[in-house]
């Protein structure tokens, strides 16, 4: 929940509704043309599109190659995990199916969801991502991991919820991806002069309760850094509220070992996103790709 995108992504669904009437005109022969409606939503790295009534062009601003996160978004589709369906995959360009309904953001500041809800509501769609068979991997213990899941990344269809933007997910230990989620929320919450600082640190709070001890922050804290967020100075903060809520929470309990941080075994990172080239690449918290 890094602050440009909630200024950017944060929309009435109203809105979303009106811009969905909106022509695109795409450059013929391929992706990657020029568009001349206003983005239904922005985030860091891509805008979001409407094509008509039922899908949305997901488009990287920086280019990259989108195979790779389609290919991981058909395989959650067909394993029943809540993502939008995948029609086209071209260069920059995703289209996927139209999801109508407010962000989990949203509906937590309308009072729609209250905070335990919220929270709740991350850690199952965590399980289940957890739940299901990693794409490339064959190691005992290796999931898919989010590894960018936060109430702006929820959107709550009429028929459940549904987790969008796909373009950090990796292979590894499902520790990291729940301390990730922990990590982004501390990071709104220590910003105080953000307006949902307040409601990142409810969040927050109910989230670590639901999860417990968070094992994996360390490198959860170097990965975020190192791919995240648009703020690193925040981070040592952000790390030390997770740390004081948690022991807030329960005692202390012996942290189990999780492979990441400096010589450590790395793991899958698909190549997605403005830099991605549809292939595999390998990274490990703080290191090279």
């Amino acid at each position: 929940m890094t602050r440009s995108s909630i200024a950017g992504s944060v929309r009435s669904t109203d809105d979303r509704l009106a811009l969905a009437t909106e022509p695109i005109r795409r450059r013929r022969g391929g992706g990657g043309g020029p568009v001349t409606a206003s983005p239904l939503a922005s985030g860091r790295t891509a805008d979001v599109y409407a094509l008509d009534g039922d899908r949305v062009l997901r488009r990287y601003r920086s280019g990259g190659d989108v195979r790779a996160e389609a290919d991981l978004m058909r395989h959650l589709h067909a394993h029943s995990y809540p993502v939008p369906g995948v029609h086209h995959a071209d260069g920059p360009d995703l289209v996927l199916d139209r999801v109508t309904g407010p962000t989990l953001v949203e509906a937590s500041v309308s009072g729609v969801v209250e905070v335990g809800a919220a929270a709740r509501l991350l850690v199952d769609l965590h399980d289940r991502l957890h739940a299901l068979p990693a794409l490339r991997s064959t190691g005992p213990g290796t999931r898919i991991l989010h590894l960018d899941l936060h109430p702006l990344n929820v959107l709550l269809a009429a028929d459940g919820p549904v987790v969008i933007d796909w373009a950090n997910a990796a292979e590894g230990p499902p520790e990291l991806d729940r301390a990730m989620t922990a990590v982004i929320l501390a990071e709104v919450a220590v910003d105080r002069s953000h307006p949902l600082s307040a409601l990142a640190g409810d969040l927050l709070m109910a989230y670590l309760a639901e999860i417990g001890p968070v094992v994996a922050l360390d490198p959860a804290v170097a990965l975020r850094a190192d791919t995240g967020t648009l703020d690193v100075g925040l981070l040592p903060e952000a790390a030390a509220l997770v740390r004081s809520v948690t022991a807030r929470i329960r005692p202390p309990l012996p942290a189990a070992r999780v492979q990441a941080g400096g010589g450590a075994a790395p793991w899958t990172v698909w190549g997605v996103g403005p830099a991605g080239t549809g292939a595999a690449a390998r990274r490990t918290p703080g290191g090279a790709r």
